[in-house]
C-alpha cells in the first residue's frame, strides 16, 4: 500500500507521492507473505511427495519392470514435469506482467491443487493398464505447467511488497514455505510408511498424501483471492501509457527475452547451480539413503526430516543477515562451501552409521541454507519492474526445467552407470564452480529499491529521509 498524504507533514517535509517512494502497509505486507508461502509450500509438498514415494510409485505404476527400472521410469516422469515448466513460465509470466500477479498467483494455485489431488485418484496399473502411467504424466505434465508460473509469481510478489531493508528476510519466508512443504511431505510419507504394511501401501496408503492437496489449495486460494495487487505494478500501471498497457502478452515476453537477455542468462545460471544442490539433496537424497546403502525408506526420511527442521530454524536468520552484509558474500561461501565439502559430506554419509549420515547431511543442508535464504531476494531484482514477473518465470523454471528436476535421473542413471557413490558430488562441485563465477557478475541488491520501481520503506519518517538524500528530488505542492 501506498500513501500519498501530505495532512501529516510538516513545512519543512517534502509531499511523498507513490511515483517516488512507497510507504508499505504492514498488515498487507504480512498477508502477502503468508499467502505466497503457504501457495510455496503446497508446490514442494506435492513434489515432496512424489520423490518420497518414488519406489511405491514405481510398484505402483510399473509393476513388471526391474527395481532399477522402475525407480528410473518414475524419476522419468517426475523430470517430465519440469520438461513442461518453461511452457508454464512462457504463459504465465508475461501474463503477470499484463494483467497483474494476484491473478495469475490465484489459477496456478488451483491447477496445482487439482491435479495432484488428480494422481491420489489413479487406478494401478493392475486395474487398467498402461492407461495408468499415460494419466500419471498426464497430471505430472499439468502439474508442472501451473508450477511454471508459480514460484516467479510467489517471489516477485513478495519481493514488491517488502521494503528495501527488509527484502531479503521477508523474502526468505518462501524458501520456508519450501522445506515446510518437503517437511510435511516427508512427515506424512514417513507416518504413512512406518504404519501400513507394505501390501497396503502399493494397495492404497500412497494415494493419501495426494488427496491432501485437495483440502489445501482451497486454504491457499482463499488467502490469496484475499490479497491487493502489488504496490510496484500498481504503480507501474498507474504510469503507464494508455497505448502500451495494451501490449499484448507476445509482446511482454519478446521484450523479456529481447531486452532483457543478460538478467535473463544470469538467473538461469544461478537458478541451475542452486537447483543441482538443492535437488540432490532434497529429492535424491532419501532415494540414495534406501537404494545405495540399504536404510529402509523411513529411516531415510527421518534423518532428511531432522536436517530440513534445523534448516527451517536458520533459514529467516540467512534472511535477515543478507540484509545486512549483502546478498553476494553469502551466495558466494555457499558456493565456495559446496566446492569444498561435497565430497567429503558424501563420504561421511557412505560410512553408514547413523552419527556420520546425519553429519554429512548436515553439512550439505547448511550450505544449501545460504542459498535458500537469499535467492529468493536476488532472483526478483535482477528483472525491472514492467517485466520481473515474465523473466523470473521464464529464467528460473528453463533452469529447474534441465538442471533440477533432472537431478535424481541423471544421478541414478550416472551412478547405475559408473557403479560409483561419488557422482553426486562431484555434480555438485562442478555446478558450485559455475555458480561462484555467475556471482561475481550479479549487482548487489541489499538495501537497494527494486529495478524500475520507487524506494519502498516502511515508515513515512524513512520516507521523508529518503526524499531528503541529495539524489532525490521530491515534488513539491501546487
Amino acid at each position: 500500500m501506498t500513501t500519498t498524504d501530505p495532512s501529516s507533514t510538516t513545512t519543512t517535509d517534502p509531499v511523498l507521492t507513490s511515483s517516488e517512494v512507497t510507504v508499505t502497509d504492514d498488515a498487507a505486507v504480512k498477508r502477502a507473505v503468508k499467502a505466497t508461502m503457504l501457495g510455496n509450500a503446497m508446490e514442494w509438498f506435492d513434489f515432496g511427495v512424489y520423490a518420497y514415494l518414488a519406489t511405491t510409485i514405481g510398484k505402483v505404476f510399473f509393476p513388471d519392470a526391474s527395481g532399477t527400472a522402475q525407480l528410473l521410469s518414475t524419476f522419468a516422469i517426475f523430470a517430465a514435469a519440469f520438461v513442461v515448466r518453461p511452457l508454464g513460465g512462457l504463459f504465465f509470466g508475461p501474463l503477470g506482467d499484463r494483467i497483474g500477479r494476484k491473478k495469475v498467483l490465484a489459477t496456478t494455485m488451483i491447477m496445482m491443487a487439482g491435479s495432484t489431488f488428480a494422481i491420489g485418484l489413479i487406478p494401478s496399473y493392475g486395474s487398467i493398464g498402461i492407461v495408468a502411467p499415460i494419466l500419471l504424466v498426464i497430471f505430472r505434465l499439468l502439474q508442472g505447467f501451473s508450477t511454471g508460473g508459480e514460484y516467479g509469481g510467489a517471489s516477485t510478489f513478495v519481493a514488491e511488497y517488502a521494503p528495501d531493508k527488509r527484502r531479503g528476510f521477508l523474502s526468505s519466508f518462501l524458501e520456508f514455505g519450501t522445506l515446510a512443504g518437503y517437511v510435511a511431505a516427508a512427515g506424512l510419507v514417513t507416518v504413512i510408511t512406518a504404519t501400513v504394511s507394505d501390501d497396503a501401501l502399493v494397495d492404497w496408503a500412497w494415494r493419501i498424501p495426494f488427496l491432501i492437496a485437495g483440502p489445501l489449495g482451497l486454504i491457499g486460494l482463499y488467502l490469496r483471492v484475499r490479497l491487493e495487487e502489488t504496490p510496484a505494478f500498481r504503480q507501474l500501471t498507474a504510469d503507464d501509457d494508455p497505448v502500451e498497457s495494451t501490449e499484448s502478452v507476445t509482446g511482454r515476453l519478446r521484450e523479456t527475452l529481447v531486452t532483457n537477455w543478460r538478467p535473463l542468462m544470469l538467473c538461469i545460471l544461478l537458478v541451475a547451480t542452486y537447483n543441482i544442490a538443492h535437488y540432490g539433496l532434497l529429492s535424491y537424497m532419501p532415494t540414495y539413503l534406501s537404494t545405495t546403502l540399504g536404510y529402509d525408506e523411513s529411516h531415510g526420511l527421518l534423518l532428511m526430516i531432522v536436517v530440513m527442521l534445523l534448516m527451517m530454524v536458520g533459514i529467516t536468520f540467512v534472511g535477515r543477515l543478507s540484509d545486512r552484509v549483502g546478498r553476494k558474500p553469502l551466495l558466494l561461501s555457499g558456493f565456495v562451501g559446496f566446492f569444498l565439502l561435497s565430497l567429503p559430506a558424501y563420504l561421511l554419509i557412505g560410512i553408514g552409521a547413523y552419527v556420520t549420515i546425519f553429519l554429512g547431511l548436515a553439512i550439505l543442508g547448511s550450505l544449501l541454507l545460504l542459498f535458500v535464504g537469499v535467492f529468493p531476494s536476488v532472483l526478483p531484482a535482477l528483472f525491472p519492474t514492467g517485466v520481473r514477473y515474465g523473466g523470473l518465470a521464464v529464467g528460473y523454471n528453463i533452469a529447474v526445467s534441465v538442471f533440477g528436476g533432472t537431478t535424481p535421473l541423471v544421478l541414478t542413471a550416472l551412478q547405475d552407470a559408473t557403479g560409483s557413490n561419488l557422482v553426486a558430488p562431484m555434480y555438485m562441485m562442478v555446478a558450485a564452480v559455475v555458480g561462484g563465477i555467475t556471482v561475481l557478475f550479479i549487482p548487489e541488491t541489499a538495501r537497494k529499491p527494486l529495478a524500475g520501481s520507487p524506494p519502498s520503506v516502511s515508515t513515512r519518517a524513512e520516507a521523508v529521509a529518503v526524499l531528503r538524500r541529495p539524489n532525490v528530488t521530491p515534488v513539491q505542492s501546487d
